[in-house]
């Protein structure tokens, strides 16, 4: 019993040895190669926009991408619609109210292998202080240097309590559609 014990200690005690050893690192973002883009449905067609300005707090490691820990603060007040009247009406109190709530925040949760790479994400969206999880593939290339990420998702802007008043309520597409390309490099 003693020797059964004793090996289940010595290979939990492997296990953790061996995935402390992965190199989770800080990566970068190349913002000339990323962007953070979304679309949503009108009585005038598809309007899209992209957000300007985000920061965020990556951990990599390529040999290991299921490890990988993201936070991305996104500037709520930076998003430009491909209308300017647009921009002040997405920004404004009666949407996004980046004045009241500055920050949209995206933070992954897990990043699940489907092969040939692909993953599953699992991450949670805080918009106007209303957190809701998403699940989306992605598709994540690295050569070791340098990685990119592509993926995207579609949000019910009335879950977060976007546009639910007033007459745009019913005019503009409940689903947004947001589309994610993250080029980053490690942190020198």
């Amino acid at each position: 019993m003693r020797r059964a014990v004793a090996a289940i200690l010595i290979g939990v005690g492997l296990m953790l040895a061996l995935g402390a050893r992965a190199d989770v690192r800080p990566w970068t973002v190349v913002a000339s190669e990323s962007s953070i883009a979304m679309r949503v449905g009108s009585p005038l067609g598809q309007r899209s926009g992209r957000f300007e300005r985000w920061s965020s707090d990556i951990r990599f490691d390529p040999a290991a991408p299921e490890r990988s820990q993201v936070a991305i603060d996104v500037d709520a007040g930076s998003l430009h619609m491909d209308d300017s009247a647009l921009t002040r009406m997405a920004i404004g109190s009666a949407f996004l109210d980046a004045g009241q709530f500055p920050r949209i925040r995206f933070q992954l949760r897990t990043l699940a292998p489907l092969g040939a790479q692909r993953f599953q994400a699992q991450a949670d969206i805080t918009i106007k202080g209303v957190t809701r999880p998403v699940s989306f593939p992605v598709t994540l290339r690295t050569d070791g240097r340098t990685a990119q990420m592509t993926g995207g998702f579609s949000l019910d802007r009335a879950a977060f309590g976007i546009g639910t008043r007033g007459p745009w309520n019913g005019l503009i597409g409940r689903q947004v559609r947001v589309d994610v390309v993250l080029a980053t490099r490690p942190a020198s």
